[in-house]
């Protein structure tokens, strides 16, 4: 399955950045027990290549485990190196043109009409708005008057209540950090963390 297809297929993305490795670590593990297959692990979390190639080691190859704000090529190169098979941005520049050119799956961050243009020139998988809470889901839905074809991922300020305006407004997925995270990624109890996960993915179900 192409990055495309499971964005729209899993329509969440859970963003891991924490304080605490082996909390990361086990965040990422209950995750993916609850059936939540695309997981981003941000390198600006404590360890976090650590964190993606145990995680690697212990689902294998099938799993979509993402390194997130990626900026430089050397964090592309490192990212890919632990095990990483999808790329996250915050923005363009050299550690998205680095991955796109490893043909590595690329979630690509753009909030203007010109970020747009310029990331789907490089050929990126999918389009990461962010931040979302700037413009909203009308936001959202005035780029897609002039970009329709494009597959967008709202990050930033999505929980319950907004993903699914989020959906209405053409997202193919949406990308959840604390809302969904909570405090599990720096010691928190995973037990919570399972009881959002399956709201998250109530909420995400077509």
């Amino acid at each position: 399955m192409d990055l495309s297809t499971a964005l729209r297929t899993e329509r969440l993305v859970a963003i891991i950045r924490g304080k605490d490795a082996e909390a990361s670590f086990r965040t990422v593990m209950a995750l993916a027990e609850a059936g939540l297959l695309l997981v981003e692990i941000s390198l600006s979390g404590q360890d976090a290549l650590t964190v993606i190639r145990r995680a690697r080691a212990e689902l294998g190859d099938a799993a979509w485990l993402g390194a997130g704000t990626v900026q430089t090529a050397a964090d592309a190169r490192r990212a890919a190196e632990a095990g990483a098979n999808l790329i996250v941005t915050p923005g363009l520049g050299a550690g998205l043109e680095e991955s796109v050119r490893q043909g590595l799956p690329t979630l690509a961050g753009v909030l203007t009409p010109s970020e747009v243009i310029a990331a789907e020139a490089l050929g990126v998988s999918a389009l990461k708005l962010f931040p979302a809470s700037v413009g909203g889901p009308s936001y959202l839905a005035a780029l897609r008057g002039p970009f329709p074809e494009p597959a967008f991922v709202p990050v930033g300020g999505v929980d319950l209540t907004t993903a699914q305006e989020y959906f209405d407004a053409g997202a193919v997925a949406v990308g959840v950090g604390s809302p969904l995270i909570g405090d599990a990624a720096d010691g928190g109890d995973l037990g919570e963390l399972r009881k959002r996960a399956a709201e998250f993915q109530a909420a995400c179900a077509r």
